[in-house]
């Protein structure tokens, strides 16, 4: 099985997926090796990221709070209303950040600019603008919360102890994700390698950010980027280069080529 975060780990500074990605995943698919694309984006952006394979992939969606395959949902987190409540009045009150409520088919944005809007589009294309959680009427996955310089310093002080009742990650230079306790990549991964009968030692998976650390515990081949935080180079086995010169790529086609002399 091999596992890899989208943004900042498989994806470039412009949030694109390479050809030569592409071309290594035809090999992969032929050895029988298992992909599967985690990340904190929804289902339906990493599916527009991969969509000539997504029928060939499985995908952990929201940080873990969705894993489907080939369109089957099989597995899936969510919170309840009165959390989702809960959680709304607490991050309501910090200042300058922005709130967006994951469900599986849409994000929902409490209103703010075009601009804003525009800049979160980027993850959630599918979305709808409220301006009370009384709108939501589907099951919330994962709270997203934004914000414009730094969510580790501006937002992370004020959630952090939420934990353990809830899993609290800053997920990336402006984000920081609140889902479920029990909800995250590792978690996702876990079931996975249950269910194919994979082990730990068959595993090799590559990330970039704190909502990373339990996936890459998962794997004996676990790989930090150059460009990743210092709480994951600290826990992967292996570093590759950045995420702008093939970081991914560069170990995957390794990885082919081993297996063919094999």
């Amino acid at each position: 099985m091999v596992i890899t975060d989208m943004d900042g780990t498989l994806l470039n500074s412009n949030h694109e997926v390479s050809s030569k990605f592409f071309e290594i995943f035809k090999q992969l698919k032929k050895q029988n090796i298992l992909f599967v694309a985690a990340s904190g984006r929804p289902y339906y952006s990493i599916t527009e990221k991969l969509k000539t394979i997504k029928e060939d992939i499985t995908i952990v969606a929201e940080n873990g709070g969705l894993v489907i395959e080939n369109e089957t949902l099989l597995l899936s987190n969510a919170l309840s209303n009165e959390k989702v409540s809960q959680l709304f009045n607490i991050v309501n009150t910090i200042e300058n950040t922005y709130p967006l409520f994951c469900t599986k088919h849409k994000a929902y944005i409490k209103r703010a600019s075009d601009e804003m809007i525009q800049l979160f589009s980027e993850y959630y294309s599918n979305y709808t603008i409220i301006d009370s959680i009384k709108e939501i009427k589907e099951e919330v996955i994962k709270i997203a919360l934004y914000h414009p310089t730094s969510s580790e310093a501006n937002i992370y002080p004020f959630v952090k102890d939420l934990s353990p009742k809830y899993n609290v990650v800053v997920s990336g230079n402006h984000w920081v994700d609140i889902s479920d306790a029990i909800t995250n990549k590792g978690h996702a991964i876990q079931f996975l390698q249950k269910k194919h009968k994979i082990s730990t030692a068959e595993t090799m998976a590559f990330g970039d950010y704190n909502n990373d650390f339990e996936m890459l515990q998962c794997a004996t081949y676990s790989y930090a980027m150059e460009n990743a935080h210092d709480n994951i180079k600290a826990i992967a086995n292996y570093q590759t280069s950045n995420n702008d010169d093939f970081g991914v790529e560069r170990i995957l086609e390794q990885l082919v080529i081993n297996n063919i002399q094999y």
